[in-house]
């Protein structure tokens, strides 16, 4: 081969050697930095780029895609100083590749220490039941801590998650008495509360009753009070008349009136339920006489008998008014015995036993 030729040939090997070494492809999803003589001079986004041959050189590749990261299980110590085992998960991306290249080393294991302790830090001002129940308010609490220190890394913390949150054991179950016991005073207070109204509801009716009632009352006590006075205003009426009646000379009207009277004591009498028997002597019988001058004074009331009425009959007429003597021998025989009259009244019978007075 001749020289002409070895120098076409080396000349060849050094166009390729150039090309390859000045032209670069850059994946989707990453982005490279070049460096010249080892300082950062820009960066290689996603394509065909021309570099300087062998004065410009790859630093990093980045990669700019969200990436995820596993938080580790660690022990917590909460406020109310309560210890539980907390791991979750962390997503980031890079959105400057020469900050994350340049401005931290190792900048996962950097994102997973800020992580972790930030963790601890927020947990553990919080207590146990706020730390199992405001779980999303510690996801937010951390993203913007951890956000907020890894931005000047280039690197935009999207999203954290904690994932398990695990109490020992013994106080799992101290939980659990726990809710148990709030459980139930939950439905002894319900239960109260039910008796309560209940009883409220009870007592409103039997006062809603007791108004009623005494409303009824009321009005029957104004009813009575009504009757009353009527029936007042009727005796006045009537003992006004009387006394007319007297004042003018009509002693009729007093015999009706004495012998009603008369009449309404021995009903009385008869009424009594300690009065079984009574022993009045044959006088007495003078009751009969009042009832023949209550019919004498209905006869010249209407007109249709002759006087006699005004010399007094029975307790009013000043003496006793005696019927008509019986004749016969019977009239005799009983002039001195016992009369004994039985008269029902209200299921249960009052015997009047008339003894033998002087003959009549």
């Amino acid at each position: 081969m001749s020289g002409a030729s070895i120098f076409v040939l080396v000349l060849l090997v050094l166009a390729i050697t150039v090309v390859v070494a000045g032209v670069k492809t850059v994946p989707q999803g990453y982005q490279y930095t070049v460096e010249r003589f080892r300082r950062y001079t820009g960066t290689l986004s996603p394509g065909l780029n021309l570099i300087v041959p062998f004065i410009d050189t790859i630093g990093n590749r980045v990669n700019v895609m969200e990436q995820v990261l596993n938080v580790p299980t660690q022990e917590v110590i909460t406020k109310d100083n309560a210890t539980v085992s907390v791991d979750g998960i962390t997503f980031f991306q890079v959105f400057d590749a020469a900050k994350a290249s340049y401005e931290v080393a190792q900048l996962d294991t950097a994102i997973l220490a800020l992580t972790m302790t930030n963790i601890r830090t927020v947990m553990g001002s919080m207590d146990l039941d706020q730390l199992l129940s405001h779980r999303d308010a510690i996801n937010e609490r951390l993203l913007h801590v951890v956000d907020a220190a890894a931005a000047s890394w280039g690197v935009k913390v999207t999203r954290i998650e904690i994932r398990d949150i695990v109490p020992p054991a013994d106080l799992v179950n101290a939980m659990g008495r726990q809710m148990k016991a709030e459980r139930e005073k939950r439905a002894s207070i319900l239960e109260a509360e039910g008796m309560r109204q209940s009883e409220i509801l009870r007592a409103e009716g039997q006062k809603q009753a007791h108004i009623l009632e005494a409303e009824g009352r009321l009005e029957a006590a104004r009813r009575d009070a009504e009757a009353r006075e009527r029936l007042a205003e009727a005796e006045a009426n009537a003992t006004s008349v009387l006394s007319s009646a007297v004042a003018s000379g009509e002693m009729a009207a007093l015999n009706y009136y004495i012998a009603e009277k008369y009449v309404q004591a021995f009903e009385s009498l008869a009424k009594a339920p300690n009065q079984k028997v009574i022993m009045m002597p044959y006088e007495a019988s003078a009751l009969v006489s009042s009832l023949a001058g209550i019919g004498e004074i209905a006869r010249e009331a209407f007109g249709g008998g002759s006087g006699g009425g005004s010399g007094g009959s029975g307790p009013a007429g000043g003496g006793n008014r005696r019927p008509a003597s019986p004749t016969g021998p019977s009239a005799g025989q009983n002039a001195g015995a016992a009369r004994t009259t039985s008269t029902p009244t209200a299921g249960q019978s009052v015997e009047m036993r008339f003894g033998g007075g002087a003959g009549g």
